[in-house]
């Protein structure tokens, strides 16, 4: 059986290790995530989720705080039958004072399940702490023909990535480390392989010959909220340039595939890694809302970046020449998860002088695509407004996920898909540590000599040079038409 028809299929039968399992993340999107797939028949047959945290917990209090959350979830609905099956998975090891009850706990459940049940750990922890853990469970033999997961920021730099890379395989196999990225987990974001390959009518103009540039943009309304101390560790570049907006990026930029199979999906995102060159700091704009030093776990001369955008290149024959603008920060006018695709304009102007200046206003036709669910792709371009002049206006078409398929109540979330495709062994979605690497050696010398964090208002679009770094273009929101 394939990895692909694998992922098709239900799951053996399985251990889950949820280290962590105190922390937001868990309660948010891990514990009821996995009951909404057992109750959609993508879990195991049978299965034991084992919570671990520092904090002392007994098995009942544990399935309690899983009950908040799983009820917490506005998605979930909850038939008793269903959460009595989902309450008698769960068992709860603390690793305070060592991992002997992990050890014992995590026995009892494959001695309850068979020889034959896989373990899987989900290690939701910082990477220093994930880094002692996988050693931990590596001097206990836990590894074993075991899978993990691991949770961004793969390290901090090259060197911090590559010492953890070595811890896990020094325990786990490579095709047995996925390391999630739930941001690649959505419909919109895995939508760009079917436009793409699916379609005679995209593929041919995919290039530099007709794509001007390429727009990711992900701005928050949301502070840090109080996560002051993570955020001064890790900053807007490590958090979601290295990290979400380059993993698209790959998507939107690779050469079409042998197969959809895993591998060959993987070596053609590694190929347009190796592409990229390093990044230059004077094509990286940082800056810092105000008011950010004034949060809780912030030092009061912080040079953090809460906003973070660059102009970044892939050097091959395909895109030679076009930039990618990346974009993302906290505090800023809109929530949005867009990708815009620019269009090269026409070689030349036939219209009259009025229309040329309304398409000099508009800017360039541009496919854009919402990445959050449940997505949308429009078209925006010029066309002849009706009447007995030659006069051009912006015309704009849309698709709308939700209006062409409609929505039930089997359709995933990102941490949904993504742990399914852990526990039947689909790496689709999933970076390899050759990956991750490259990733950090591109960010290097931006990391090295960061440029200073520029003040800005909240509420704004970040800071003003964000301008002079794509002149003479111009950013598509806060104007786009989605």
């Amino acid at each position: 059986m394939s990895e692909r028809e694998a992922a098709d299929g239900v799951p053996r039968d399985q251990v889950i290790v949820l280290f962590g399992a105190s922390g937001d993340l868990a309660k948010r999107k891990l514990l009821p995530g996995m009951f909404h797939l057992m109750r959609v028949g993508l879990m195991p047959e049978r299965f034991r989720i084992i919570g671990v945290a520092r904090k002392p917990l007994g098995d009942e209090e544990f399935r309690a705080l899983a009950r908040e959350s799983v009820a917490g979830s506005a998605r979930q609905g909850e038939e008793p039958e269903d959460w009595q099956r989902f309450s008698e998975s769960l068992r709860f090891a603390a690793v305070g004072e060592g991992f002997g009850e992990l050890e014992r706990v995590v026995g009892e459940a494959r001695e309850e399940l068979g020889e034959e049940a896989e373990v899987l750990f989900y290690l939701s922890l910082p990477p220093q702490a994930a880094a002692g853990t996988v050693e931990q469970i590596g001097e206990l033999g836990l590894g074993q023909g075991a899978r993990v997961i691991t949770e961004k920021p793969f390290g901090t730099d090259l060197g911090s990535a590559r010492t953890l890379n070595r811890k896990l395989h020094s325990v786990f196999a490579e095709e047995c480390i996925f390391r999630i990225d739930h941001y690649l987990g959505r419909e919109a974001v895995q939508n760009l392989l079917a436009l793409r390959f699916a379609n005679g009518m995209f593929e041919p103009v995919w290039n530099r010959n007709h794509i001007d540039h390429v727009q990711i943009d992900v701005p928050e309304t949301l502070s840090i909220e109080m996560r002051g101390s993570f955020y001064e560790e890790t900053g807007a570049f490590r958090d979601m340039i290295v990290t979400h907006l380059f993993q698209v990026l790959g998507f939107v930029a690779m050469e079409p595939p042998t197969s959809l199979e895993p591998k060959p999906l993987g070596i053609e995102r590694e190929k347009v890694f190796e592409a990229m060159p390093p990044l230059r700091p004077e094509n990286v704009v940082r800056g810092q809302y105000e008011g950010y030093r004034d949060e809780e776990g912030v030092a009061p001369d912080s040079d953090t970046e809460t906003f973070v955008a660059v102009k970044a290149f892939v050097d091959n024959w395909r895109w030679e020449g076009v930039p990618f603008y990346l974009r993302s920060g906290k505090r800023l006018a809109e929530s949005r998860h867009l990708l815009t695709i620019a269009y090269a304009r026409p070689p030349r102007r036939m219209f009259p002088l009025d229309c040329d200046q309304i398409a000099e206003s508009f800017g360039h036709d541009h496919l854009t695509f919402e990445l959050g669910d449940p997505g949308s792709i429009s078209a925006s371009f010029l066309a002849k407004v009706p009447g007995p002049r030659i006069q051009l206006g912006e015309a704009h078409m849309r698709f709308s996920y939700a209006d062409t398929f409609g929505g039930t109540d089997e359709a995933l979330d990102p941490y949904e898909r993504l742990i399914h495709d852990v526990m039947v062994g689909d790496r689709t979605l999933f970076t390899s540590s050759e990956a991750i690497e490259r990733l950090w050696e591109v960010s290097e010398p931006v990391l090295r000599e960061p440029p200073p964090a520029i003040p800005y208002e909240p509420g704004s679009w970040g800071p003003r040079e964000i301008d002079d770094l794509i002149a003479p273009r111009h950013w598509h929101l806060p104007n786009e038409h989605v």
